[in-house]
């Protein structure tokens, strides 16, 4: 965008951000492995499509186990960036009055002055780690998606994140606003094409609910054994919003590092994290949320259920910092280890900060499959394996609405094959 189109106050804001990556592009994160990110490349640039159905059928196939369906059945818009390029976007002639849906790029050549003042940048520190800098510096675009005030948007509006070259490094930046009064879903996919090995994602995400708003984010990761992931988002509810927050992990992974964190700035504003996760091979996962509450009235609660087996390593972390009397809060995390040599740890962490009358909870807990349980469906005919399966995927239960049929099967698929070996 031209320096001439912008105000003295978004130009500072502009070099704000850029010096705050700066200052940190060395930066490494507090939490996971370090990544020596000057190992790869930008990714590329690609062909724009005018149908998903031009997409080769292996690619296809494969973004749909992350949630993306590329009829566009029963969605309202659909968003797909291949490398650093936005292919397609589309918007349903149901929904073209009630969606914006683009590249961020291009969301801030059109918006510029309202997207610095309000938004870009705003729930993520751009100085936070060398991950946050690495995408403020050599951004490689995202999605930009808008829900107009008032308007319930009741199919989900899905976006996929594709990588198809190995050794290169996907930059993206997203924004979603809900404004006042509406209501959608998003479902997005992060994926890599068959062949894909070794690369970074690093994903800025920003969220902002409005006043009696909802927004539910579904994100599913489908990485490779020596991927490595590390998003970063940030989330802002105001007075009567509600943020729920899904994400789903079926795939082993080099190692992923996330720690969303949503603002419950609003009165009686309302966050929910949900989470599955499957440790495989040697996946290193570091994973949870916080949530700040500090509007009265707010509310939080965050499920995490993870099976680890393998060699792998899992941390599920939750954090609750309770700022006003009136806020209510609760983690639940359990894990179930199904191999000797697989490692969780299990990590709540609640604070009250000037705030004695905040009621904060949590239960965590890593165990084994009870054998109890499992004798108890042997005695009743099922074998044992079976009887592994139905426990392990009871335990992982978390209903997600809105995923097609063949993610749901494949979630199912994924408790089959790690629950073989359990017990």
């Amino acid at each position: 965008m031209p320096d001439h189109s912008l105000t003295e106050s978004a130009l500072a804001r502009l070099e704000e951000i850029r010096a705050a990556a700066e200052a940190s592009a060395d930066k490494p994160a507090a939490l996971g492995p370090d990544v020596d990110i000057t190992r790869f490349s930008t990714v590329s640039e690609q062909d724009k499509i005018d149908s998903l159905k031009s997409l080769e059928k292996q690619t296809r196939e494969a973004v749909l186990l992350s949630g993306f369906d590329t009829s566009e059945e029963n969605r309202s818009a659909s968003f797909f960036q291949l490398d650093r390029t936005p292919i397609y976007r589309a918007v349903e002639a149901a929904f073209d009055d009630a969606i914006e849906i683009m590249g961020t790029e291009e969301a801030l050549a059109l918006y510029g002055e309202e997207l610095l003042e309000k938004y870009w940048w705003r729930a993520v520190d751009p100085g936070k780690d060398k991950y946050t800098a690495l995408v403020a510096l050599h951004q490689t675009e995202g999605y930009f998606i808008r829900v107009k005030a008032g308007r319930k948007v009741d199919q989900p509006i899905q976006a996929c994140l594709l990588i198809s070259e190995s050794n290169v490094s996907q930059n993206v930046h997203n924004v979603i606003i809900v404004e006042d009064g509406a209501e959608a879903h998003v479902i997005t996919g992060c994926n890599i094409n068959a062949g894909v090995k070794e690369g970074l994602h690093a994903g800025i995400s920003e969220f902002y609910v409005g006043k009696n708003a909802k927004l539910t984010f579904t994100m599913v990761h489908n990485w490779a054994e020596d991927f490595s992931v590390r998003p970063r988002t940030g989330v802002i509810v105001e007075d009567d919003g509600v943020y729920i927050n899904n994400y789903v992990l079926l795939k082993p992974v080099k190692s992923i590092q996330a720690f969303p964190v949503a603002k419950l700035v609003g009165e009686r504003s309302t966050a929910v994290f949900n989470s599955i996760v499957y440790g495989l091979k040697d996946s290193i996962i570091d994973l949870g949320s916080e949530t700040q509450l500090i509007g009265a009235g707010s509310r939080s609660e965050a499920v995490a259920r993870t099976v680890s087996k393998d060699n792998s390593v899992v941390y599920s972390r939750g954090r609750l910092v309770g700022h006003t009397n009136d806020c209510k809060a609760h983690l639940d995390c359990r894990g179930i280890v199904q191999s000797a040599t697989s490692t969780q740890w299990a990590i709540p962490d609640l604070a009250s900060v000037g705030a004695p009358g905040a009621e904060l909870s949590h239960e965590a807990a890593i165990s084994p499959i009870a054998a109890e349980e499992i004798y108890y469906l042997m005695t009743r005919g099922l074998p044992k394996d079976q009887a592994v399966s139905m426990i392990t995927r009871g335990f992982v239960n978390i209903d997600i609405p809105g995923l097609p049929e063949p993610l749901r099967r494949q979630i199912d698929l994924a408790i089959e094959e790690t629950s073989k070996e359990a017990m």
